[in-house]
């Protein structure tokens, strides 16, 4: 891989490509305190025990209810938390251990992630935008600013690189989003409710887009949607529900 992070204390970078299992939580507790004493103490424990496989080339989707947990376990299997208890793991990087630099380096590195809300800074262009995280591990601009163009053209807003993020209509927005997700190319997409805010035209646009490229560039994806019609699209569908992970097709 190129940029290779390395990574302080034990652990040990990413092995090369050829592993089956990309993704891996094993024993996944969440739990939050309770805010206060009127909840009797008693803390909000999301799930407990979950045991995850995402395998390379995979696209899968989890459904649930809202509250269950979907975002959570996303978060955590993009080191963005870190579980109550349990591990995740990265091939064969514990990626719930790693300090909050090493994950920010992972996260750059190694994973896409898409938000339902895209999250563009207002000051700057999309071609601005898709660059930050190329310019964020020390590429010069103008290459960053390059290489931001061309996944414009991929997500189909070439024409749209000098717009700022309000002159974007939502759909657009989003596909500057996606465009910064994957301009590292890591090998990982990971999103959350990339179409919820989107209408029902434009989030099938959306949603094929994300299918095409996961295709296109080999990625492994799981993908956290209200949306059974776009799950079912997926590879495989998991349904997190009281605390547990379980294959589901409806």
């Amino acid at each position: 891989m190129s940029d290779q992070v390395k990574y302080e204390g034990s652990l040990e970078p990413l092995s090369a490509a050829g592993e089956t299992v990309v993704l891996r939580a094993v024993g996944l507790t969440k739990a939050y305190a309770a805010v206060s004493d009127k909840a009797g103490g008693a803390a909000l424990e999301l799930f407990r025990g979950l045991d995850l496989e995402i395998h390379a080339g995979e696209m899968v989707a989890i459904v649930g209810e809202s509250g269950a947990g979907k975002s959570s376990l996303l978060h955590l299997l993009a080191a963005l938390d870190k579980p109550t208890a349990g591990e995740v793991w990265c091939r064969d990087l514990c990626v719930s251990r790693l300090t909050l630099k090493q994950a920010a380096d992972f996260r750059n590195r190694d994973v896409g992630y898409v938000w339902q809300f895209h999250y563009l800074l207002p000051e700057f262009t999309a071609a601005e935008n898709v660059a930050m995280p190329l310019l964020a591990r020390g590429m010069g601009r103008t290459s960053a600013l390059e290489r931001a163009r061309t996944w414009l053209d991929e997500v189909g807003l070439a024409g749209r690189a000098e717009h700022r993020s309000g002159e974007l209509s939502g759909g657009e927005q989003q596909r500057v989003s996606l465009a910064r997700a994957l301009v590292t190319e890591p090998g990982i997409l990971l999103a959350d409710e990339p179409t919820g805010d989107l209408d029902a035209k434009t989030a099938e646009a959306v949603f094929s887009l994300i299918q095409r490229l996961h295709e296109a560039h080999g990625l492994t994806s799981v993908i956290v949607t209200h949306s059974l019609e776009f799950a079912g699209r997926c590879g495989r569908m998991l349904r997190l529900r009281g605390g547990r992970l379980t294959e589901a097709r409806e």
